[in-house]
């Protein structure tokens, strides 16, 4: 059974700006006070690991390499920010687009829990402690599934995810917040009162 707390965290529209696909590395750029947010995790001893989906690969949008080169330009910002990453798990499958391999039903495209189950093993992580923030229905779903606290954030495709498809989500977050650093200011505050 794990024993550290984490916060994971989807990473378009929630890290960085939701640009539909980051195909290129231009095209990456965090959302205000990113760095500031995982920073406070960091100094709270809150593991703190993104969860993505990537079907642009699957797709042709883009090669897997590019994710790389995105990954070390989000770490190098975060750096620059006091902050750190613990983990980066990623899925570049997708169901039905593309080609093999890239083009099947995985267990790591969220909702489903195969990407969490990797990163459980490797941090030694309590799901039942821990957190799940994003910007879609899917992610606060998969939250749900692994059996952590979920916030929906505004930026990227919340607001709309909330006000159209909102009431017809089986799952609903535990809060909403305008963006991650808020988020991470409820979790905080939450934590602080155990």
């Amino acid at each position: 059974m794990g024993r550290h707390r984490a916060v994971f965290l989807d990473r378009d529209g929630t890290i960085n700006e939701e640009m539909g696909y980051v195909n290129h590395l231009e095209r990456f750029r965090l959302l205000p006070r990113v760095g500031e947010a995982i920073r406070l995790l960091n100094q709270n001893g809150i593991k703190v690991v993104v969860v993505t989906n990537q079907a642009g690969v699957a797709r042709g949008y883009f090669p897997e390499s590019l994710i790389h080169l995105v990954h070390r330009k989000m770490e190098d910002h975060l750096r620059d920010a006091g902050a750190h990453l613990d983990g980066i798990y990623y899925c570049p499958h997708h169901p039905d687009a593309g080609e093999p391999p890239y083009r099947q039903k995985c267990r790591c495209r969220k909702p489903e829990t195969g990407l969490i189950e990797e990163a459980v093993k490797d941090l030694e992580i309590d799901c039942s402690k821990s957190y799940m923030i994003g910007d879609r229905g899917a992610d606060v779903e998969f939250g749900h599934r692994i059996g952590a606290k979920t916030i929906l954030v505004l930026t990227g495709y919340g607001k709309g995810e909330r006000e159209y498809f909102g009431e017809q989500w089986k799952s609903k977050p535990d809060y909403v917040a305008q963006d991650l650093f808020e988020a991470v200011q409820w979790i905080l505050n939450r934590e602080s009162r155990k």
